[in-house]
């Protein structure tokens, strides 16, 4: 793969919304994305599948997998937010971004009022 591949909910209109942030953010074109629901094989496998149900996944270009917190981590990381992602990647800060990854995967209903005002 030339980009990273970001795999996320296609049903969930939270994580829609964030796919449109990260590419207005992703000046350099580095992400592509695909909703798991409709992505094709490979990458998708029925582990992969059963996986992206609880969290995003990002398969980097050099074929890492990364799964919720860090996964949004490397995302920020590569679209102005370097200092801060690597800073929130070390433990035991990293411990509290999949904390609240999950707390908002979680929540995604709730999260898409407060952060996009959906109703």
């Amino acid at each position: 793969m030339e980009r990273h591949l970001i795999l996320w909910d296609g049903d969930c209109e939270f994580c829609r919304r964030t796919i449109g942030y990260v590419h207005s953010k992703d000046k350099s074109d580095l992400f592509a994305d695909s909703a798991y629901q409709s992505a094709p094989t490979p990458p998708m496998t029925p582990s992969l599948t059963a996986a992206c149900e609880h969290a995003v996944h990002l398969i980097t270009s050099e074929g890492k997998t990364l799964r919720a917190g860090r996964a949004v981590l490397f995302i920020l990381e590569r679209t102005g937010w370097g200092g801060t992602a690597r800073l929130l990647a070390l433990p035991p800060l990293i411990w509290g971004v999949e904390v609240a990854y999950k707390i908002v995967a979680q929540n995604r209903p709730f999260f898409a009022r407060i952060i996009f005002g959906l109703k």
